[in-house]
């Protein structure tokens, strides 16, 4: 069985929810690190808020949470699903591109207020923001302009206390595809987070995390404070230049130190979520319940060895 956005209905979640045998919520009452899903595991379907459904059947504890799509549904609509499933919003994206033109820009940061506010209001004072491992622009200016665009849009997330997650890009495809290497090491992206304001912080893949050539201490000296969110997958063994971002592994099926991930995780006392993100990993022809399957039990797996 699969689903498209237009043909998903009730009828299908209800068989979804048999086929997955309505699992328990692993992580979703405690506190402490949970698993949330991504809309990366299931192609981008259903849409919302059927994913929220389908992530809590599946057994996760969190979501990450379509923005645009539960502004339209209304906070007390949207609370009352995370009520009703007994699962946590775990992230957001920021609703703006702050490497776009100034008009765009301008545009986003006029409705930003109204979003920080939305999503404080439904428990999800997290957001993400990819930032570039290179450019056409030379890293000095960049560096500027992208650092008095989030430092404004900083200030007005911390009115509503939400915090901003940056994810830097490890790869070697991303830091040599344009001429001006921009910032793709962990600790100089957490360095630039501090300058742009107190509530920004990483978001922490730990599949950027490693061919960044960041350690388990990078986290350790990270803190809890500034790792926002984090996203989770592995790597086969191969060259660096061989590397491409939509062939991952399944948490546990590569190199990457996961165990020792999650225990430094672990040790600077994480307590949000935690989502799957193995881009290229679940056939494209696989049903939502099948890749949010693949990624809770491979997850789950990995948390419990740590």
């Amino acid at each position: 069985m699969s689903f498209t956005q237009e043909s998903f209905n009730r009828r299908d979640f209800v068989k979804v929810a048999a086929a997955l045998g309505a699992a328990p919520q692993l992580y979703g009452a405690r506190a402490g690190m949970y698993v949330s899903l991504n809309g990366s595991m299931t192609g981008g379907r259903p849409p919302w808020p059927e994913f929220a459904r389908l992530a809590a059947h599946a057994g996760y504890g969190g979501v990450d949470v379509n923005l645009g799509a539960a502004m339209k549904e209304g906070v007390e609509a949207t609370r009352a699903l995370f009520k009703e499933l007994k699962i946590k919003p775990a992230v957001t994206s920021l609703p703006i591109q702050v490497r776009g033109d100034e008009a765009a820009y301008k545009a986003g940061v006029a409705k930003l207020d109204e979003a920080a506010k939305f999503a404080a209001a439904i428990g999800c004072p997290r957001m993400t923001s990819v930032m570039p491992a290179a450019s056409d622009t030379p890293k000095a200016e960049l560096r500027k302009m992208i650092k008095e665009r989030l430092t404004a849009v900083a200030e007005i997330l911390q009115r509503s206390k939400v915090r901003l997650g940056l994810e830097f890009l490890g790869p070697l495809q991303f830091r040599t595809r344009q001429p001006h290497e921009f910032i793709w090491r962990m600790n100089d992206m957490l360095e630039f987070g501090k300058e742009c304001g107190p509530n920004v912080g990483l978001l922490l893949d730990s599949w950027h995390w490693y061919h960044a050539g960041a350690t388990t201490a990078d986290i350790v000296a990270a803190g809890k404070s500034r790792i926002v969110t984090v996203h989770v997958s592995d790597c086969p063994k191969m060259p660096p230049e061989q590397v491409r971002d939509n062939q991952r592994a399944l948490p546990g099926e590569g190199v990457i130190d996961l165990i020792g991930f999650f225990k430094a995780l672990k040790k600077i006392g994480y307590q949000d979520g935690v989502s799957p993100e193995v881009l290229g990993r679940v056939p494209k022809d696989a049903p939502p319940e099948q890749g949010a399957k693949m990624g809770l039990d491979s997850t789950l797996a990995i948390m419990k060895k740590a």
